[in-house]
């Protein structure tokens, strides 16, 4: 699909917010949501795999070994996959979402995604080891979705399955691609084949991609609810701040050029416009599926983003190569900007060493910027893969002397923060505790530092306020310390009148058993 997307005029259908019902029934008491042969979500993810690829699931899982490698230990820590494309789907309107898992997975997936904000019911197919087995499992799904499929509230339907079905073979592949008009998109997301959460957002956003790209191929799609724009657009990869798309469309401008879709987007017809581009910005480089849509339909992908002064001169000259633009506009674009980049960076400097981690995709955006805001930044990790969109990146920090871990583990992260001792450590929940358990200032870095613009001006210097104020905090921590110096850590965590009564001959004997099962499953994988 190299030509433009033909939209069809007469297509005017109303968007209506809707709230899915809850799909299926709830548990049957004492259901045992568990695989046929007795093995549950609680088996390890070898096995789980192993048994996937023997109910046919082979494809789905080379292809997502291929798209998300882990790293040289077996994957980073992250909170389960599926949250990250069942956010996609609950952010996006007239999409109703499906979930077919153990019980206790589809709680926890819709109770966080409630606190985050999710205002939407989460369909559950709920099974037993019984509709399992017999495949009646594949019936129930396939008649929840028939009755969720309303073309008057929803324009897609999203079926999940999570790890038990997708190691059980549940083959969401046969459900009817749609039903009364509505789109059905059926997609597996085990944790055991998905290394992050973040990556599960490109696991769905290239489904539907997918799907989008096939229609506009097919004939005239509807044209997007705010119209289609007369420049030529730059579509936009990867969730960001909501003002960093405008202020990216502001730097277009004088390029003669507009801001897209920014995928995953919030509405179907957004995907039609989104593949309708002249050239796509992998603002996150780790979008793979979704690139993969993009390079079907011909259009070209830029990788970084216009984050501080280098990153915004080398972007813009990038975006102009990918549309052929003269020299001479790209100077005059850049001239229009990077001055007030630089005036916005000297005017909100940052002192301080500081080690960076995270696992959104922008750590190493986030890096750049505050090295340019004068900070010490000797190790960002990451908990992304290392990808072809991510190498300039990568180049320009390391020639600063930064060390960039991709798929980054905790233990690299806190062995981090051990090492370097930083003025503040930005990272997860589990390293900002360990940080502040050595007196350290930090930052959560989902909540308080991905959730600040980055781009361009408005970027510059956006970082400085919360920082600074955050490595002030060094005398406050210095004295939280010594004040609950002595409450103790591990068996002596608390407060004692005496000593813990302590038993090392139980946990000897424990571990012991465990030794011994470990060499009894090898003994049977020789077999």
């Amino acid at each position: 699909m190299t030509e433009e997307v033909k939209y069809d005029e007469a297509h005017t259908a109303e968007v209506i917010e809707g709230t899915p019902r809850e799909a299926g029934n709830p548990p049957a008491a004492g259901a045992d949501p568990a695989l046929g042969d007795g093995m549950g979500c609680h088996a390890g993810a070898a096995e789980m795999d192993k048994a996937a690829r023997m109910a046919g699931k082979s494809d789905i899982l080379d292809q997502y070994a291929k798209d998300y490698p882990h790293g040289p230990h077996d994957k980073p820590q992250s909170m389960c996959p599926a949250f990250g494309s069942l956010r996609v789907g609950l952010r996006m309107r007239r999409v109703a979402t499906v979930l077919s898992g153990s019980a206790c997975c589809v709680y926890g997936l819709t109770f966080v995604s409630h606190f985050y904000g999710a205002r939407r019911s989460v369909g559950y197919v709920p099974f037993s080891s019984e509709t399992l087995v017999t495949g009646k499992l594949f019936e129930d799904i396939r008649d929840a979705v028939h009755e969720l499929a309303d073309p008057d509230r929803y324009d897609a339907v999203v079926v999940t399955n999570l790890c038990v079905p997708t190691a059980s073979g549940v083959p969401l592949r046969l459900l009817p691609d749609e039903i009364n008009g509505v789109r059905i998109v059926g997609i597996d997301v085990p944790g055991f084949g998905i290394p992050t959460h973040a990556e599960a957002k490109d696991v769905l956003a290239g489904a539907m991609l997918n799907y989008a790209r096939k229609e506009a191929e097919a004939g005239p799609v509807a044209a997007p609810e705010g119209g289609v724009s007369d420049r030529p657009t730059v579509t936009l990869l990867g969730e960001m701040f909501p003002a960093d798309p405008i202020v990216i469309g502001q730097m277009l401008d004088p390029l003669g050029l507009a801001c897209g879709p920014v995928v995953p987007c919030r509405e179907w017809r957004e995907l039609y416009a989104a593949l309708d581009c002249g050239a796509v910005a992998a603002i996150h480089p780790f979008y793979t599926a979704a690139m993969r849509e993009f390079d079907a339909a011909g259009r070209p992908i830029v990788g970084s983003a216009p984050v501080g002064h280098d990153g915004t001169a080398a972007w813009l000259a990038n975006i102009g190569d990918a549309f052929g633009l003269s020299a001479d506009k790209v100077a005059a674009a850049q001239n229009a900007f990077l001055p007030a980049i630089k005036g916005a960076l000297a005017g909100a400097p940052i002192d301080g060493t500081i080690t960076l981690s995270g696992y959104e995709g922008s750590e190493l955006l986030v890096a750049r910027l505050l090295i340019e805001s004068g900070a010490k930044v000797p190790y960002v990790g990451t908990a992304c893969p290392k990808t072809k969109q991510s190498e300039a990146d990568r180049d320009w920090l390391e020639s600063k002397g930064v060390k960039v871990q991709f798929r980054a583990s905790l233990e690299d992260d806190k062995a981090a923060v051990d090492a370097i001792k930083p003025d503040l450590a930005i990272g997860t929940t589990p390293v900002v505790q360990h940080a502040k358990e050595l007196a350290i200032p930090a930052l959560y870095f989902t909540n308080l530092i991905s959730a600040r613009p980055l781009m361009g001006p408005a970027g510059a210097g956006s970082l400085a306020q919360v920082v600074n104020a955050a490595i002030a905090n060094k005398g406050r921590m210095a004295s939280m310390k010594e004040f609950f110096e002595g409450v103790g850590e591990g068996d002596t965590s608390g407060v004692w009148e005496g000593e813990p009564n302590l038993h090392p001959e139980f946990r000897a004997a424990h571990q012991k058993k465990l030794e011994k099962k470990l060499r009894a499953e090898k003994a049977q994988e020789m077999i």
